[in-house]
């Protein structure tokens, strides 16, 4: 857990000292000295051969010694000298200038640390004085910066590395020695971690506070009185009262970046984020930002969504971070989640919710019209964006019961007569009006796509992206053309054909609609095939169609699961198909079935069969996969 910084400590025999004035050397801190050395630690440390002085230590002869010789193995690529110079120069933090200067590089330390804690663990104590002459003159002096150890989880990786450099089998005085201060460093950093009345002290006086010599939780009070002050003085983004000054504000944020992930912090930040200064631009420290963004992002704070939306409206990049952390989370690491499961992995995200707000809707969509072109549209995007559709419409209408902003905003360039139509739920027609419903829309997008005026490629690719988006009614034109509902079935297929194939031009169109009217009829022809096998559905995959094969695809994969015997040879079709067109039929079947769910047709034989055929393809998978 990340901790307050500690107040100043001060030296042995003299008063406290700004860093640069230091002479004197901490127990330990000289550990391959060549720098200038640290101040003491407080009254009740104790340096090994407390009789003579620390330079005539054996310990700091051989380290001279051993930093003469290594001088040269500095690993030049992790910066080392960057942050030991940066070390010597923060002190203990007891400057503002410092106290600014290290929160501003902290994220960047912390990355440090962990490299080298990193090449560190494979190295025994010999080595790793060879590799780094100095190590023990940078981790003495971060482990006395309470800003340092209070940051996030520098105080274990700091701990880590202390006891890689530990010699378990010390053979002679020097390791001995080396140990005996790795130990007190420990036992400092171990007797940091509980909060302190001098931590909050520094705390305070930093954020402009005087420091009372009262209990520990007034860190708490404190944070709290200063969240109602930012209130108070700017409810509603208007200022009431003496405002405070901008510069107070950015310097507020500034020090919080060490704090970020404390959990009595919180009420600030959420403050600090909310809060809107006089002027247009920013006064919160983009590092601030970044943080805020970052913690939230690796679920170490938990930010209400008022902050969230605040956060993601004054800071760009961390929206754009937060999209793609949760498309790459969906795609990669969650690649074989279940519709079901993503809508929780995107409500979680409060990416829907904050999408309410049409700017913030339109960046997001934005990047998933990217990811679309990017990926010539695939099976597990289109799943994405239509799961996170669907948690965007739900968000809608329950924050936006007052109609704050009307639905064109979000789709500005589309027809506002074609976004009413497809955000009808399905669930709220009686099944008997979905095809009257699907012609409708076959019936606006057409107008849309002849229509002269608006034949430019943005306009088309618009309204193509705006079905995406609502691309059940796509899969439920699927449905329908095998169940024999559809009293127009050249309707639906012209649907489907502009789901595939957006991009095709009057006469590619007019071809294309000629090979799906055959491909479906031969679909059709199957409903009496007894007994069906592979070779019948290879047989309509093989076709001459390949520019309509995904078409297909989709049709044939309604009918294995809608047919009487469909289902028997459905997973030893699938399973002959390549990885892609079989992660395609996968993701058809899971959208399928999480449809069929949300419908109430769970009960329903098809339902049933779809789900067990669902786990028995993913069954196959993982093992196809492990072997």
């Amino acid at each position: 857990m990340p901790r307050i910084p500690c107040e100043g400590l001060r030296t042995r025999a003299s008063p406290r000292r700004e860093s640069s004035e230091i002479t004197e050397e901490a127990p330990g801190a000289g550990f391959f000295r060549s720098l200038p050395p640290l101040p003491l630690p407080p009254n009740n440390w104790s340096f090994p051969g407390d009789d003579h002085p620390p330079e005539q230590h054996d310990c700091l002869k051989f380290c001279l010694f051993s930093h003469e010789m290594a001088q040269d193995t500095l690993d030049t690529s992790l910066n080392f000298e960057f942050w030991l110079n940066k070390a010597v120069a923060w002190g203990q933090a007891t400057t503002l200038e410092s106290q600014q200067d290290v929160c501003l590089h902290l994220p960047q330390l912390q990355k440090f640390l962990q490299q080298i804690y990193e090449t560190l663990k494979h190295m025994d104590f010999h080595t790793a004085i060879q590799r780094f002459p100095l190590i023990g003159q940078l981790l003495g002096r971060l482990c006395w910066n309470p800003f340092v150890i209070g940051y996030d989880e520098n105080q274990k990786i700091l701990m880590w590395c202390l006891c890689c450099l530990y010699c378990s089998e010390p053979w002679n005085t020097i390791e001995l020695e080396v140990n005996i201060w790795i130990r007190s460093l420990l036992c400092h950093l171990l007797s940091s971690s509980k909060l302190g009345l001098n931590e909050v002290g520094t705390v305070s006086q930093a954020l402009g506070y005087t420091s009372p010599d009262y209990y520990p939780k007034l860190l708490k009070n404190m944070v709290l009185s200063l969240a109602n002050e930012l209130r108070v003085n700017h409810l509603n983004g208007f200022s009431i009262g003496k405002t405070i000054p901008d510069k107070q504000i950015k310097a507020m944020s500034l020090l919080c970046i060490p704090l970020l992930t404390l959990p009595d912090i919180l009420p600030l930040l959420e403050a600090l984020l909310t809060y809107q200064g006089d002027e247009s631009k920013e006064i919160l420290c983009s590092e601030f930002l970044e943080g805020v963004n970052e913690s939230f992002l690796q679920k170490k704070i938990a930010l209400s969504e008022s902050a969230v939306l605040s956060l993601w409206l004054r800071h760009l990049p961390s929206l754009e971070k937060a999209t793609l952390h949760l498309f790459e989370n969906l795609i990669s690491r969650h690649r074989n989640a279940s519709p079901e499961e993503m809508e929780c992995f995107i409500k979680d995200s409060l990416l829907p919710q904050a999408a309410c707000h049409p700017s913030i809707f339109r960046i997001v969509d934005e990047i998933f019209w990217n990811a679309l072109l990017e990926t010539n549209g695939t099976s597990e995007v289109l799943t994405v964006i239509q799961v996170f559709t669907r948690c965007f419409v739900q968000a809608f209408q329950k924050n936006n019961d007052q109609l704050k902003f009307p639905l064109k905003s979000y789709f500005p360039y589309t027809s506002p007569s074609l976004i009413m139509v497809l955000l009808q739920n399905p669930k709220d027609l009686p099944r008997g009006l979905w095809c009257q419903h699907l012609n409708h829309i076959s019936e606006i997008l057409k107008k849309i796509v002849e229509d002269q005026s608006t034949q430019s490629c943005r306009s088309l690719f618009e309204h193509w992206f705006l079905f995406i988006h609502f691309g059940e009614w796509a899969d439920i034109a699927a449905e329908e053309l095998l169940m024999l509902r559809a009293e127009s079935p050249a309707t639906l297929l012209w649907l489907l054909a502009f789901y595939y194939n957006p991009h095709d031009q009057n006469q590619q169109r007019t071809q294309t609609m000629v090979d799906a009217a055959e491909a479906h009829g031969h679909i059709m022809k199957l409903f009496g095939r007894t007994p069906l096998s592979v070779k019948d559905l290879q047989d309509v995959t093989d076709t001459r169609h390949p520019r309509i094969q995904r078409l297909i695809r989709h049709l044939l994969l309604n009918f294995l699961l809608l047919s009487p015997d469909g289902y028997k040879i459905a997973q030893e079709f699938i399973i002959t198909q390549t990885d892609e067109i079989a992660s395609e039929l996968l993701n058809l079947i899971a959208r399928i079935t999480y449809r069929w769910n949300r419908l109430g047709v769970e009960t329903q034989r098809p339902a049933k069969l779809a789900k067990d055929l669902l786990q028995e393809l993913q069954c196959y998978t993982m093992k196809s996969e492990f072997l």
